[in-house]
């Protein structure tokens, strides 16, 4: 992916998701629909299965479910401390060979941040009381 990554994946697997459940097969969209729910608040607020989402993807390596669960954690509200908690643990029961996709993970969070930050709004002005 070049130019906007972070929009670029988006866009795709927004794109996909309604290609693949557009067609007739109700075994697809029941996973689908089973992957929705257990994301949701629960016992575990959803914050946190969206952690353990990304500790898995980690684990198995899985490049696409790791820049989902960074986008879902981001907009749970995850800091970026603890996405390096959430890191070391992937890192701990994954190993080494998670290394690589650890690298694209901070710069998938890394883009997320800058996107962010270019396009937050200043404050509006105050008008002077004088």
């Amino acid at each position: 992916m070049s130019g906007d990554r972070a929009a670029e994946f988006s866009a795709f697997r927004q794109r996909m998701n309604e290609r693949i459940l557009g067609e007739d097969n109700q075994v697809v969209r029941r996973f689908f629909a089973l992957d929705t729910q257990t994301y949701k608040d629960g016992a575990l607020p959803a914050r946190t299965k969206e952690m353990l989402g990304l500790v898995a993807s980690l684990v198995l390596r899985c490049d696409d479910c790791i820049s989902y669960h960074v986008a879902e954690c981001r907009a749970a509200g995850v800091a970026r401390d603890e996405f390096f908690e959430v890191f070391s643990v992937g890192l701990v029961v994954g190993g080494s060979i998670v290394i690589p996709h650890l690298r694209r993970a901070v710069d998938f969070l890394d883009q997320l941040e800058t996107t962010a930050a270019a396009t937050a709004q200043p404050a509006p002005a105050q008008p002077d009381p004088a």
